[in-house]
């Protein structure tokens, strides 16, 4: 698509010359029969270079390309319907870019609504102090969280303030087929906060989607085409399940968060803990499981509702294939799976491409 659009708004661009050069006698260009006056021929000059211009935005600043995309395919529409006779077939290429442009512009205003959230949760996250784990904060754990705790490789790191997490994998709705998806989300660990953007392309249609939870609220909001809303989600039952994707977050990918007074610790057997969370408006819990290396290999809640029925079923995150990363022992890879009465049912494949911790400012306005 990429590629198409390219070469839409640059085969585009060089007809819009052609009104430059019928205007100033530059050549034969009989394809134009409808004389053009100098001071319109300026005018295909500008929008055929804003065309080019946008062209080379597409590639080296995607964020800025759909903006001059629309200005200058209306700037060439007005242009076709001055001379219809001669340039109406141009308006399927400005249909195109209209569509395209518009689509990635209200991507950009949904990601920027998101980004905006983080700037914000940056604003009011605890100032760094080099506050470093030691084996006395993991002295009162139930065996195997300390044990998983000291695999990963906490001791010595800074407490964990928030994480950036990058994923890319599948997910499905029941009884749908698979589609691809990429997200990045931010964890605030003081105020506790979730902020997940997610880009996938389901059915060939562009589709994003920004789960946010915080203090004052959770919700859910999926957009096609990132203009029309296909699923909002707001009630009271997304604080629960929002705050048990929390809890699970740290769990797996920031394990130094887990020495915190608002976790409660049961010790079950050598090889599950049971935890319940506390935050201000909500009371989760999950059981943990590990093996004999430490690693934790799955986490079970019964606290999370399906969006699809508004009921709590049993919901769990195996995860494996742990690797090295910033120092941690990670796992690279997990599922999400639904313990329905009828069946069991995965909707989610994650595998981990990056992960940061305690980023600041400075990290997001880097990132592309």
């Amino acid at each position: 698509m990429k590629t198409l659009l390219t070469l839409i708004l640059v085969i585009h661009g060089l007809i819009h010359f052609m009104g430059f050069a019928k205007a100033f006698g530059y050549g034969n260009v009989n394809q134009l029969t409808k004389e053009i006056s100098k001071p319109i021929g300026v005018l295909w000059l500008i929008v055929g270079s804003l065309l080019i211009v946008s062209t080379v935005l597409l590639h080296v600043r995607k964020e800025l390309w759909p903006f001059l995309g629309i200005v200058a395919a209306l700037g060439s529409q007005v242009l076709i319907f001055l001379f219809w006779q001669d340039a109406k077939f141009g308006t399927i290429a400005n249909i195109i870019i209209l569509i395209l442009a518009t689509i990635g512009a209200a991507e950009i205003i949904f990601e920027n609504s998101f980004m905006k959230d983080v700037a914000q949760a940056m604003d009011i996250d605890p100032p760094a102090h080099d506050e470093r784990i030691t084996d006395e904060d993991l002295s009162g754990l139930p065996i195997p969280v300390r044990k998983y705790l000291e695999y990963t490789g906490v001791v010595g790191k800074p407490k964990v303030r928030n994480v950036k997490i990058v994923f890319e994998g599948q997910m499905r709705k029941k009884g749908k087929d698979w589609f691809n998806f990429t997200s990045e989300q931010y964890n605030f660990t003081s105020d506790p906060t979730r902020l997940f953007f997610m880009k996938a392309k389901i059915s060939g249609i562009p589709t994003t989607g920004y789960h946010r939870y915080r203090n004052d609220g959770a919700s859910m909001l999926i957009k096609l085409a990132s203009l029309f809303p296909v699923a909002k989600i707001d009630g009271p039952e997304m604080f629960p399940t929002e705050t048990v994707t929390f809890f699970n977050d740290l769990c797996l990918f920031a394990p130094g968060a887990l020495i915190d007074a608002r976790i409660k610790w049961h010790a079950i057997d050598h090889e599950s803990a049971k935890a319940t969370f506390t935050t201000d408006n909500a009371t989760i819990s999950a059981t943990l499981f590990f093996n004999d290396k430490g690693q934790l290999v799955n986490f079970i809640s019964d606290d999370r509702y399906s969006v699809s029925e508004m009921k709590t079923f049993p919901f769990s995150t195996p995860i494996e294939d742990y690797i090295e990363i910033l120092g941690y022992r990670l796992p690279s890879y997990g599922e999400a799976i639904w313990h329905f009465p009828d069946a069991d049912f995965t909707y989610g494949k994650f595998h981990l491409q990056s992960i940061d911790f305690n980023v600041g400012q400075t990290t997001i306005q880097s990132d592309p």
